[in-house]
């Protein structure tokens, strides 16, 4: 069995994996509502957090029944803010000093690329590695906070990334749209909520659709078209127009992303699209990416919500799947810019 540990940014999290019948315990602690009084993540508290909350779930873990039967630890090694990531990579490198077993480092971004198999493997079981042939080559796009990119990973199970965002990604775009309409933080599904009251055709704001056939992304015009907007707009004109903003809004990052999923699967060749990140609980992304996968004629997987956001569970898994690839299928790590946070 495999204890994964995840504190990338503001989720302290720990999971059991089990590879013969899943993840058999998960335990999370979460800094949102800390956070939520600034307005978004500070480092300081986040790892401050960390520190606070790392012996507790470990002891619920040690008193777990499966806490005997596990022989690797793995953690996440990056991206993320580095203070938080170094509390994990401590308290990862305690308990396998303490058990005599070996650590390993995941890419959050990798664990993020496997995190819709998850189900897949639940409900597979011992057929799982004969599903996962049926599934690949696979298409995935990957939405959070702090990244916004599509990958392949390819029969031989080798991941490489196709594009990217080429400044802000859609997570961010639609924390700071909703600051710019004084929702609060989180403001990704503050937005969401709001804009099932509203019409996503009431505001044209542009697509963060780059212009060279690389699929790039781009949302930093969208943010700057939002403020224009409101600034153009009386206080009581952006209060009674909030649903409309919020749905015309939401409406071009979800544009934007399904335009450029479409695009990949229209290039062939891919059984499955995959939907992965913390954006990926969105409703309305998954319905549109769910609709690009059954025109393209491919698998449509998405996280379970429990895996969307920073999760063990996920990082558990994706040290199981590396581990059954060490023959040479592991295939190379996403490439991401190294300040990128999650």
């Amino acid at each position: 069995m495999i204890l994964a540990l995840e504190s990338s940014c503001d989720e302290t999290a720990l999971a059991i994996f089990d590879p013969g019948s899943g993840i058999a315990h998960e335990w999370v602690h979460s800094q949102i509502e800390l956070h939520s009084e600034h307005g978004g993540v500070v480092p300081d508290i986040a790892t401050r957090e960390h520190l606070k909350h790392f012996g507790p779930l470990l002891e619920r873990a040690r008193d777990s029944a499966e806490w005997g039967r596990v022989t690797q630890v793995a953690v996440t090694r990056g991206p993320g803010l580095a203070a938080c990531l170094a509390m994990g990579a401590a308290a990862a490198k305690a308990v396998a000093a303490y058990l005599r077993i070996p650590v390993v480092g995941v890419n959050h971004l990798r664990a993020h690329a496997w995190s819709p198999f998850i189900g897949v493997h639940a409900k597979s079981g011992r057929g799982f590695e004969e599903r996962l042939s049926a599934l690949l080559p696979h298409l995935g796009l990957i939405v959070s906070g702090g990244n916004t990119l599509l990958f392949s990973i390819s029969a031989e199970r080798a991941i490489q990334g196709i594009s990217s965002t080429r400044d802000d990604a859609a997570g961010e775009a639609l924390d700071k749209g909703a600051k710019l309409l004084g929702l609060g933080y989180p403001g990704g599904p503050a937005i969401e909520r709001l804009a099932r009251a509203g019409r996503p055709d009431a505001f044209d704001f542009p697509r963060g659709v780059g212009k060279r056939d690389d699929l790039d992304f781009s949302f930093s015009g969208l943010k700057t078209s939002l403020r224009y907007r409101v600034q153009a707009m009386s206080e009581s004109a952006v209060r009674a127009a909030l649903p409309d903003l919020c749905a015309s809004y939401e409406a071009a990052v979800i544009g934007a992303l399904a335009h450029n999923a479409g695009a990949a699967l229209a290039r062939g060749g891919f059984r499955s699209v995959g939907l992965s990140g913390g954006v990926a609980n969105n409703g309305g992304l998954r319905s549109a990416i769910g609709a690009v996968a059954r025109q393209g004629g491919a698998e449509f997987l998405a996280a379970d919500p429990p895996h969307t956001g920073d999760n063990a569970g996920m990082v558990a898994f994706a040290a199981w799947t590396d581990a059954a690839d060490a023959a040479g299928h592991s295939g190379s790590a996403l490439r991401v810019d190294p300040g990128a946070y999650l």
